[in-house]
């Protein structure tokens, strides 16, 4: 489990729960770029799929859809 290595979730309470817990705003931030980005990889079928029996050919592709979401 996350907890046994030391991972601390961050997932904020849903907004009818009546007292809601407590949650490090800053490190969901983060984690919420992170997921979004994954997401938005997920979007270019070339990866979604792998074609590419190479790894490096599957990482360069990579690099390309992160710079061109990022620049977008």
């Amino acid at each position: 489990t996350l907890s046994a290595k030391g991972i601390q979730p961050c997932i904020p309470s849903s907004r009818s729960r009546k007292i809601p817990y407590a949650y490090d705003r800053t490190l969901y931030r983060q984690r919420r770029r992170i997921e979004n980005l994954f997401a938005k990889l997920k979007d270019w079928r070339r990866i979604a799929t792998r074609y590419d029996r190479c790894v490096h050919t599957f990482f360069s592709a990579i690099c390309i859809a992160a710079a061109v979401i990022f620049w977008l």
